[in-house]
């Protein structure tokens, strides 16, 4: 077999044919590569190589029509079944002959992840696993070319039937999607050829080894027909060897079906055993958190799709796979809203878009609109509205939990004071603990609500009257939970401090200033806490918390260790506070500032009657729970947030997950750089394997 190998690449090398589909198929690959990734700055190779597929139906029918047509047209294929080397050694040397040939090409593709990351962030993972997809579809689409090879006797008649073949393997997935939307029989039988899906399941991000395997039986398969269609002529020379026909009919019976059912098994395999998430964000995977969910569940929950199963979101369906698979009470069933219109409709009064869930219980459903799957910002340079965020985790998780809890509570937001407002991620993860929340203007009513789980106070800019200050303490008085905001403000905030320190805490006046490098970022005023180990800080202690322009709390020893009061976030011990952070701007200790350490975050609990805690909390940074300070630390103040909110009303915060980024960060290329690049790999690299193979056969044509 290495003799034939080494043979037929020298033969491939020592031709301009071989050079010429190695320029080709470079071309095309970096021709999309150019505009993709070098012109507009996507950073994902695969976004070309899904458009360079389709070089292969041109390309590999010219690279494998002489394979073994030609040797059968010039009748040298006896010499093939009288050699003592064995058929399927000779097709397998042929085989990775050309595998070899088009692996260079592939080779240099891989080169340009590196050269792009010098422009911006490549996520390589996904980028090589993408240039494998591309290096498993065209060995497929080559082993087509060699079995067809192996049936004709003209070139040209295997170079247009294999054209056919692999445009028909191209195209079928989308055939059966518009034969069939539900799927039948006859889909089923014809995705058996479908290379397309498998090819898009790996560039998407997901190692998914059932589409690998997918790849590598269908192509054994057809090289171990190329062996039997050559063989087939060998039973014509002996007429006993036809009494073995039967024989190896029941053979390749048993090989074929070895094939299909191994690949059925693998596809019935849950997921979490055959598909690895490889993207930066875990797109695809399940965090911690809604596992926990998920263990809990008692009862049995459908999820309804209205979408069919081909047409629906890939990313989403993935997503949907993994709860079905990972829980034996969730159910996912795909509705066609085109032949079930009206389904939806004793769910939700607004109308469900297509993609939309409904997630339900014996106790209550809840939908989820396609479009809430995604968060979406506007981008002022398109004015477009691009998808920056994937929250399908966390919008199911949290439905899960909804349909199954018994009761949801609420919470009210201080106003009136110039409070400042959530932004949308936090209310968004106020929704996903399942908690309503409304606004209260103390002025409009004689005491905070009796429903009131609990009263948020962000950080006001005016002070609290005392009617509003009687009505809290009453509130608290009563076992209320509140959760207090305060940022330092040249305005007077007497009576809201004398809240705090009268049920938590004494608040320093001014700003923390940290004196030590490892606990702020560039500014002293940009703090980097240390994250005191607690229920409400277990899932971030390994991160990081920004707490930027925040007052101190001063620290009580012996109240800490009579477990009276817990601190949460407490600088280091050269921090010191700024009674007069406007009149005094110098980033260095002054006389007059007062000593550290500081608590920058507490709360007091205290058990009541009814066996529930109540909880007091404070936090001395105004802008501590907002999405400039929370992009600092990639979503960690945000979780604090949820922890927090989770904590005063009792419910788990595992049930608020996070959306997971899908933002795209571009590639930034000067306009030299582009022209340079575009030209090299779109020019100069093809050129040079053309060249190189013409001058290899014009100097072996003078020999």
């Amino acid at each position: 077999m290495i003799a034939i190998y080494r043979r037929e690449f020298k033969m491939y090398i020592h031709s301009f044919l071989g050079w010429l589909f190695m320029g080709i198929v470079l071309f095309f690959i970096d021709l999309y590569v150019s505009v993709s990734n070098v012109l507009y700055g996507y950073p994902y190779i695969a976004y070309a190589l899904q458009s360079a597929i389709m070089i292969f139906i041109i390309a590999m029918p010219i690279l494998t029509m002489r394979t073994l047509a030609e040797e059968r047209k010039n009748k040298i294929d006896q010499l093939l079944l009288t050699s003592p080397v064995s058929v399927g050694k000779i097709i397998t040397g042929k085989y990775f002959a050309l595998e070899t040939v088009f692996a260079i090409p592939c080779l240099v593709v891989c080169i340009w992840p590196v050269v792009l990351s010098k422009f911006g962030t490549i996520p390589y993972a996904e980028s090589y696993l993408s240039i494998l997809a591309f290096f498993l579809y065209g060995s497929a689409a080559m082993a087509i070319g060699l079995f067809i090879s192996s049936l004709a006797e003209s070139q040209v008649v295997a170079a247009i039937l294999s054209m056919v073949a692999i445009f028909v393997c191209y195209i079928i997935s989308g055939l059966c999607s518009m034969l069939s939307a539900n799927g039948n029989v006859l889909t089923r039988i014809a995705k058996c050829i479908d290379l397309t899906t498998p090819f898009i399941n790996l560039t998407n991000g997901s190692l998914d080894f059932r589409a690998i395997v997918y790849d590598i039986s269908f192509i054994g398969l057809l090289l171990y027909f190329s062996v039997l269609s050559i063989r087939k002529r060998q039973y014509s020379f002996s007429n006993t060897q036809k009494k073995l026909l039967l024989v190896k009919s029941v053979k390749v019976i048993v090989i074929i079906a070895i094939v299909i059912v191994g690949n059925i098994l693998l596809n019935l395999t849950p997921t979490k055993y055959t598909v690895l998430d490889v993207t930066s964000s875990g797109l695809y995977s399940l965090t911690d958190d809604s596992y926990k969910t998920m263990d809990t569940l008692q009862e049995d929950i459908r999820i309804y799709v209205l979408s069919t199963e081909s047409a629906m979101d890939a990313t989403v369906s993935e997503t949907l796979n993994r709860y079905e698979d990972y829980s034996k009470h969730i159910s996912i069933i795909y509705v066609d809203p085109a032949s079930n219109p009206t389904f939806s409709q004793k769910y939700a009064d607004s109308t469900l878009t297509t993609g939309s869930l409904i997630v339900e219980s014996d106790k209550r459903s809840k939908c989820i609109q396609y479009d809430d799957l995604y968060i979406e910002e506007l981008n002022y340079e398109t004015y477009s509205y691009e998808p920056t965020g994937y929250d399908a985790e966390g919008q199911i998780t949290s439905a899960l939990a909804y349909v199954t809890s018994d009761d949801m509570p609420k919470i009210y937001m201080l106003t009136g004071h110039g409070e400042s407002e959530y932004e949308a991620s936090y209310l968004s993860a106020i929704e996903k603990l399942n908690i309503d929340y409304e606004i209260l203007n103390l002025l409009d009513v004689d005491k905070v609500p009796d429903d009131a789980e609990a009263l948020l106070i962000n950080a006001p800019m005016s002070d609290l009257s005392g009617d509003d200050v009687g009505k809290i303490s009453d509130y608290i008085d009563l076992g209320g939970n509140v959760l207090f905001v305060y940022g330092y403000t040249e305005n007077s905030q007497e009576r809201y401090v004398s809240l705090i320190e009268k049920y938590i805490a004494k608040i320093q006046d001014g700003m923390v200033l940290e004196g030590d490098e490892d606990y702020y970022y560039q500014n002293l005023l940009y703090l980097f806490p240390n994250i005191e180990y607690d229920d409400l800080t277990y899932n971030i202690t390994d991160n990081y918390i920004f707490v930027p322009y925040a007052s101190g709390i001063l620290m009580d020893e012996k109240a800490e260790e009579d477990g009276k009061i817990h601190y949460l976030l407490t600088t280091s011990e050269s921090a010191f506070g700024r009674v007069d952070p406007v009149e005094h701007t110098e980033l260095e200790k002054v006389e007059g500032d007062i000593d550290g350490p500081f608590a920058l975050a507490a709360y007091t609990g205290k058990m009541l009657e009814d066996g529930t805690e109540q909880k007091l909390m404070v936090y001395t940074s105004a802008v501590l729970f907002t999405s400039g300070a929370d992009e600092m630390v990639s979503g960690q103040n945000l979780r604090l947030f949820t922890n927090t909110i989770s904590s005063l009303v009792d419910v788990p915060a595992s049930i608020s997950i996070p959306a997971k980024n899908y933002e795209i960060s571009y590639l930034t290329l000067p306009t030299s750089d582009i022209m340079f690049i575009s030209i090299l790999i779109t020019i100069i690299v093809p050129l040079f394997f053309m060249v190189t193979g013409l001058f290899i056969w014009l100097g072996r044509r003078k020999r």
